[in-house]
């Protein structure tokens, strides 16, 4: 799922090497298929110009889906591990490794998108109000920020590409800031990943603390034509889409 930001130690998950060899193999089937056929569709719809972020870009899949839809993208995360994966995967890719005051760097108004593909579900609610702001200001006049978080109730359901029946006890009592669990079916491996529960309401505080504002917010669902095995997908949407923009 996410890619945890800490303010401290930037360590998340997967950094660990193995962790990262499964993120590698995972591709936009099952769940994942539902930001593949949407996406496209909302970009073309909210954003103009073709420099882009991809912000927690893990081992490049959506850094490679951006530039396949025509973006001038590169990928940054704070993961040693999912770094080396992208550039092993997509040589002719950038991908940056990302310490501690690096993205602050980063020329402000440098671009027309900024894509967070899912590295919001695991950061800390301190860390979330700290980067906000510091990828507002990245963003180029009339430039959009597309965060793509995880729907609470993706961790009290079964899906086609997650499970959290194990986990169902922690998850049902879990509230805003809490950890929730759940884990990749595709991924060998019995070690869920640890998200941290972030509500809408709590995203649209955060959003407005950081001087953006909504331009649309998507819930996609799954249709029968997609032919995917889905599970919940056509009645819950397990995700949500933003579309941000400086106020």
């Amino acid at each position: 799922m996410g890619k945890r930001m800490e303010k401290d130690s930037f360590r998340n998950v997967y950094a660990n090497a193995e962790y990262a060899s499964h993120y590698a193999r995972l591709e936009w089937t099952g769940t994942y298929y539902l930001i593949y056929r949407y996406l496209p569709d909302i970009l073309r719809r909210h954003v103009s110009g073709v420099r882009a972020l991809d912000f927690g870009c893990g081992t490049g899949r959506s850094t490679r889906l951006l530039r396949s839809l025509g973006y001038d993208s590169f990928g940054v995360d704070i993961a040693q591990s999912m770094v080396e994966s992208a550039t092993k995967l997509d040589p002719d890719g950038t991908y940056r490794l990302l310490a501690e005051g690096d993205l602050e760097r980063l020329r402000a108004n440098s671009f027309d998108l900024i894509l967070a593909c899912f590295p919001f579900d695991d950061t800390p609610a301190q860390e979330r109000d700290r980067l906000f702001p510091i990828l507002a200001r990245l963003l180029n006049p009339g430039g959009q920020l597309v965060n793509i978080v995880s729907d609470p109730c993706i961790y009290l359901h079964e899906w086609a590409s997650f499970t959290t029946i194990d986990f169902l006890e922690k998850n049902k009592v879990a509230r805003d800031g809490d950890e929730v669990l759940i884990l990749t079916r595709d991924f060998k491996t019995d070690e869920p990943a640890r998200d941290i529960i972030c509500t809408a309401e709590s995203y649209r505080e955060l959003y407005d603390r950081a001087g953006l504002k909504t331009r649309g917010e998507y819930r996609p669902l799954g249709r029968p034509e997609d032919e995917v095995a889905y599970v919940c997908e056509t009645e819950i949407s397990p995700w949500v889409i933003y579309v941000l923009a400086s106020r």
